[in-house]
């Protein structure tokens, strides 16, 4: 009796813990370039001061401006730094001796994307920004050929690279990037589409974050993915504008659209206490006047920053050496689905 006792008790362990890798969901976000000075320093006055990177020196510094670094951070992005700080991850403050890097020697988008969704650099094949598909296998493929996650994985981004990215043709999972319009659309998605198609295009192949992000909304509430991509990019294209003002306030904008998603998904019994948030950047950029700038010439490009928030995030030591190569194991932990590939990867953070 007490072997079939003890039997049962490890049968009930192995269907809980199978039960609870079924119900976790990741959403994993991008910000385009987004540098850590201004996530950990708040606006950086040196650029906020320049009329040539600022049409708007008094609104800016009214909106972004205090006496404190911290204080800086919390009024820029106040979700990030009001919320997640209590209870997430947030890595990358170099003052602070918390490094975070890209492991692809490019320090650019396409590199940095790739070695975020895979978890290794492939500097010989991925050194471009060009459309081609990625020959390499992301973590987010392999988890939609998972039989937990089958077909609920959606991606979604601003830039119409993405579709490359994440290779379309191989990876049959559905994306939504650039300007493409969602299918079979429902009501709401009727009038993004319309909205989309009606505002003028600043970049022509990317397009406003507003977009991305309530098509990604939408398709949460609508369709309950399991695993959901959203890459956001104006921080990046206002950058190489010059235009520091817009940079700033986009960043303020994406804040708010995490918070709303994050709200979203404690007020989801689909989601609520089952959802972790994953969040950083494809690559950094450089300081002064070179802060439009990024790529392997430009000091700083390769300095990222990582922030994790929810069910399955507990604190870790934030000081030492992080690299986004990272990630992609870190993911397969989370959700409790292997990742296989033959390439060396970077170690999961948690």
């Amino acid at each position: 009796m007490k072997k079939l006792i003890g039997l049962l008790t490890i049968i009930s362990c192995v269907f809980s813990q199978i039960t609870q890798a079924q119900e976790q969901k990741i959403v994993f976000i991008t910000l385009d370039g987004w540098r850590w000075q201004e996530l950990f320093n708040g606006i950086d006055n040196e650029l906020a001061n320049n009329k040539k990177y600022n049409s708007k020196i008094e609104e800016l510094k009214t909106a972004f401006d205090a006496k404190t670094p911290e204080e800086k951070r919390a009024k820029l992005m106040p979700f990030i730094w009001n919320h997640v700080a209590k209870d997430g991850i947030i890595l990358g403050d170099r003052n602070q001796g918390s490094l975070v890097n890209v492991h692809n020697t490019m320090h650019f988008s396409y590199p940095g994307y790739n070695e975020t969704i895979t978890g290794f650099a492939d500097n010989n094949r991925i050194n471009s920004n060009d459309k081609i598909l990625n020959p390499n296998v992301s973590i987010f493929e392999q988890i939609n050929q998972h039989p937990w996650y089958k077909n609920s994985v959606y991606i979604y981004g601003s830039w119409d690279v993405f579709p490359y990215i994440f290779n379309y043709e191989r990876s049959k999972l559905p994306i939504n990037a650039g300007y493409a319009h969602a299918t079979n659309p429902n009501e709401t998605e009727k009038l993004i589409n319309k909205y989309q198609d009606e505002t003028p295009q600043r970049w022509g192949g990317v397009r406003f974050d507003v977009f991305t992000h309530n098509f990604a909304l939408e398709t949460m509430k609508t369709k309950k993915p399991k695993v959901v991509y959203i890459g956001y990019g104006e921080t990046d294209d206002f950058a190489h504008d010059g235009d520091y003002d817009h940079y700033i306030e986009s960043a303020h904008v994406n804040d708010k659209m995490i918070k709303e998603l994050w709200d979203y998904t404690q007020n989801d019994p689909f989601y609520k206490n089952q959802t972790t948030f994953i969040i950083t950047t494809d690559h950094g950029r450089g300081t002064g006047d070179e802060w439009q700038h990024h790529g392997n010439k430009i000091k700083g490009a390769d300095e990222s920053w990582i922030i994790m928030f929810g069910n399955k995030i507990k604190p870790i030591k934030t000081k030492g050496q992080f690299y986004n190569n990272q990630l992609a194991e870190t993911m397969s932990k989370i959700i409790g689905v292997p990742y296989k590939t033959n390439q060396s990867v970077g170690k999961s953070i948690l």
